[in-house]
């Protein structure tokens, strides 16, 4: 209530009836009178202190007024600006002189309490709660709520479901001051999928043709798997450029779309309606290189590959010039800055169109050579910088390379430290005066090392593995007891434990790495010890295992190697050397498996490789490149060096082979067969050829075909004396090989048969004794599910072929055991690679009981730390 205390008082009251006076909206008071501001009393508080309101005003006791004028106006807008208040009012309460007394009535809007979403699984009401931001204390107003309702409508109706209706209520919180409770309710309905999509005005591309350069907007086709029928907003609007740039490919490049609408047939089906204007067909006449000093027009009209008289074609022209969905393409724009010209500018201009033909300048500005001034590396909170940086193909004071960068980045993500997916390289401070740029890589660290802890039932026992890989290991640290968390880490190096035993084997293996051997260069060492014990094991009577430890076989082995990385022909490429020992020691160990069951037999081989590897970005999941191996193993050829007969000691233990097919053999032929072959493996002699080729195709987006073909061949040096019955090949399954590996064999996955089914039967020990060459061809086909660090998972379809065979001289490439399937990989840093393949073999195996029996049928196979 205004008291009028004066006639001064009495006729500013009166003005302010007829100018109607308002403090409480936003009003130009043009000339007042003016005051010094006595005070201000806030009335119709409920959470806020009556200085915090005072604050935001503005207002100061003691400052200069003017009544009627802008000041207020401008405090209330200011208020209304924090959206705290629903009805802000000033009124006049006093006035003593010169002083004025103001009072601010305002009444406070409500703040949220809580709030319940319903018609929502439970993730995806967290993700909407946390995107609409309705969090407790939030001010309830008009806008607040509209615009929530909106967003969530707009996030559901972008993702195709167009009849998503969403209603917001409130109501008052008598729990709480001044608060309300909210609940939102949605209803997204089904996703609408597109019945029809008519195209009219269109006579040189037919329907089909401007159908399929929708590439996510489909109409309704029985049988269509990978591409889907829904309608979403965002996939249509880039699919109708898309269609713009087909007929830009076969030379119309006026053609438009005059209009595309929408028809609503009912709450699941829509019809997509588009009227298309085509235009003239056009042909490149002159292309003219403008600007251009560091390359000569031949060469650029060689990576142009555009003539006079080509049919016009949009899409080619720009991506020739830059095409951006590939990184490391072969175009005008990668040429310049693959050479150092960051600021290099490339424009196409049409000059001049006479009738058909359109006549174009390439105009360059190539700028100043660029050389990288500082390189930085973050986000590595484990990894040590100089593991990093000895990666990197980008250096201080280098010329500025895009190749080099892109090259980098693949480096990185083939260690397997980082997330090859969030590896950003980021240009920095670009100069172009000075014409100096710094390099910046942002890394996210994934899980470096795995634990293998497995539990299982085989071989008539219980199996137990303990496996530890630290593949980020420091040696160094090894001894500095603040380095464990929970070991040294951020070198680079890789150091492997595993343990695995039962009632009849044990293995033990130690290995450890080092990429950069004296750090200085790209030189891998490689040294590894194993152990493995075999026990004779039997059935009795009930059926229960027998194991004999007096009986045993065991393989000790060490290995020492070099890997290079090479210059030329490029360096992809790598060499490498490799010298192993093995001894064999049989220990009253007859089992059948050998043809002697006391004695040692020793291999010192010779190991050269050759392999070339382009695959990346990311090592788990290849998007483009290709991995190859070759590698050939060699023994010495002892027996070129002995005066022993080795073809009479074949051919007697082949006699006696074929005897105890006949009838048991006698103590004293057992005795013999023993010591004959005790003498022809006294020392293992042979060499063995591999080849192993993975190529990765980017189908579209993230679709990936990996192309697989392999081959193996064992041979001796000296046909009298054989093939040796240790390293052979055995084909089919999952390709794990067993829980241990007895005689050095090689587990080749094949999937939809057993495991070692479609190894060879010996002719005379009548035995799947292994084969000495294999061949086998894949096609597999992948799509990643997620590729976050904390899980990649993708799946997968295949299909495979494959054989082995006794000899060289049974061999036929084509003559191979099909099947095809499909299956899924979980790769998580902890435990490695995970999977599950189920697989269909459509031919018999080779196993004696299978014969006749058709075709293998379905197999599951689970996939433990296997190759990528």
């Amino acid at each position: 209530m205004i008291k009028f205390i004066s006639l001064e008082l009495l006729i500013l009251l009166i003005l302010l009836l007829f100018t109607t006076f308002s403090f409480a909206q936003e009003t130009s008071y043009g000339t007042g009178k003016k005051y010094i501001l006595g005070g201000i009393e806030v009335i119709g508080l409920q959470s806020y202190n009556e200085q915090t309101v005072k604050t935001f005003t503005g207002l100061r006791e003691g400052q200069p007024i003017t009544l009627p004028g802008d000041q207020i106006s401008e405090v209330i807008k200011k208020l209304w600006d924090l959206e705290l208040f629903s009805d802000i009012e000033f009124f006049i309460s006093n006035i003593e002189g010169e002083k004025v007394f103001l009072e601010l009535n305002i009444v406070e809007r409500p703040t949220l309490s809580k709030v319940t979403v319903y018609g929502l699984k439970k993730k995806k009401i967290d993700e909407i709660i946390k995107e609409t931001d309705l969090k407790k204390g939030k001010k309830v107003t008009e806008s607040f709520i509209s615009n929530t309702r909106n967003y969530i409508q707009n996030k559901y109706r972008k993702d195709g479901y167009l009849n998503t209706k969403v209603t917001i209520a409130t109501a008052v919180d008598t729990s709480e001051t001044n608060a309300e409770s909210m609940v939102v309710n949605i209803k997204t309905g089904s996703k609408v999928k597109i019945k029809n999509i008519n195209i009219e005005g269109n006579k040189m591309l037919s329907d089909k043709k401007l159908r399929k350069a929708l590439k996510n907007t489909k109409k309704q086709q029985f049988g269509r798997v990978w591409k889907k029928s829904k309608y979403i907003e965002a996939d249509y609007q880039e699919d109708l450029a898309a269609m713009i740039d087909k007929y830009a490919e076969k030379g119309y490049r006026d053609a438009r779309i005059l209009s595309d609408s929408i028809t609503i047939i009912n709450d699941k089906k829509i019809s997509i309606d588009l009227k298309v204007e085509e235009g003239n067909k056009y042909y490149f006449g002159e292309i003219e290189f403008v600007g251009n000093a560091v390359y000569t027009d031949r060469q650029l009209n060689q990576i142009l590959g555009i003539k006079k008289g080509d049919t016009y074609n949009g899409v080619l022209l720009r991506e020739r010039i830059a095409d951006d969905s590939k990184p490391d393409a072969e175009d005008i724009t990668n040429l310049y800055q693959n050479n150092g010209y960051l600021f290099s500018q490339i424009n196409p201009v049409e000059v001049s169109a006479q009738n058909d033909t359109i006549n174009f300048e390439i105009r360059i500005i190539e700028g100043k050579e660029t050389f990288l001034n500082h390189v930085y590396v973050s986000g590595n909170d484990k990894t040590n910088d100089h593991v990093i940086f000895r990666e990197l193909r980008t250096r201080p004071g280098q010329k500025y390379s895009k190749d080099n960068i892109v090259r980098s980045v693949r480096e990185l993500g083939q260690l397997g430290f980082f997330d090859a997916e969030q590896i950003k390289p980021d240009i920095l401070n670009p100069d172009p005066n000075a014409g100096t740029v710094d390099l910046k890589y942002n890394l996210v660290e994934s899980g470096a090392s795995q634990i293998e802890v497995q539990g299982g039932y085989g071989g008539g026992g219980f199996i137990g593995t303990l496996g530890l890989s630290f593949n980020n290991f420091s040696i160094r640290n090894i001894f500095n007891g603040k380095a464990y968390k929970p070991v040294p880490m951020g070198d680079g190096q890789t150091f492997a434990l595993r343990l695995q035993a039962s009632r009849t084997f044990r293995v033990y293996s130690l290995n450890f790495s080092e990429p950069w051997l004296g750090g200085k260069k790209p030189v891998r060492f490689n040294m590894s010890f194993s152990r493995t014990q075999q026990f004779l094991a039997s059935f009795d009577n009930s059926g229960r295992i027998q194991v004999d430890k007096d009986q045993q076989f065991s393989i000790t082995g060490a290995s020492m190697g070099l890997a290079k990385r090479l210059q030329w022909p490029d360096d992809f490429f790598t060499i490498s050397h490799s010298l192993g020992y093995q001894l064999y020691d049989f220990k009253n160990y007859n089992s059948g498996l050998f043809n002697f069951g006391n004695g040692t037999s020793n291999s010192i081989a010779y190991t050269l490789g050759l392999s070339r590897s382009s695959a990346g970005p990311g090592r788990i999941f290849p998007l483009s490149g290709s991995i190859f191996e070759m590698t050939a193993k060699l023994t010495p050829p002892y027996s070129l060096f002995s005066n022993k007969d080795f073809g009479a000691l074949k051919d007697r233990s082949n006699e006696l082979n074929l005897i105890a097919q006949e009838r048991p053999l006698t103590p004293e032929e057992v005795s013999e067969q023993q010591s004959i072959e005790q003498e022809r493996w006294k020392w293992l002699e042979y060499f063995k050829i591999k080849f192993k080729g993975d190529w990765y195709t980017r189908i579209v987006g993230k679709l990936v075909l990996r192309t697989n073909i392999e081959f193996g061949f064992l041979a001796s040096y000296n046909s009298a004396v054989g093939e040796v019955p240790f390293e052979r090949f055995f084909l089919g399954g999952d390709g794990l090989g067993g829980n241990f590996t007895l005689d050095g064999r090689e587990t080749i996955q094949l999937r939809g048969y057993e495991n070692n089914s479609l190894t060879p039967i010996d002719p005379i020990t009548g035995q799947q004794d292994g084969g000495i060459i294999y061949n086998k061809y894949s096609l597999e086909l992948r799509y990643p599910l997620t590729l976050k660090p904390s899980a990649s998972i993708y799946a997968l379809t295949f299909l495979e072929a494959g054989n082995a065979f006794n000899n060289f001289q049974e061999y036929n490439p084509f003559q191979v055991k099909r099947s095809a399937g499909v299956g899924v990989r979980i790769f998580m840093p902890a435990f490695g690679l995970l999977g599950i393949d189920f697989g269909y073999g459509f031919d018999e195996d080779l196993r004696p009981q299978s014969i006749g029996t058709g075709p293998s049928g379905w197999q599951t196979h689970f996939i433990i730390g296997q190759q990528f």
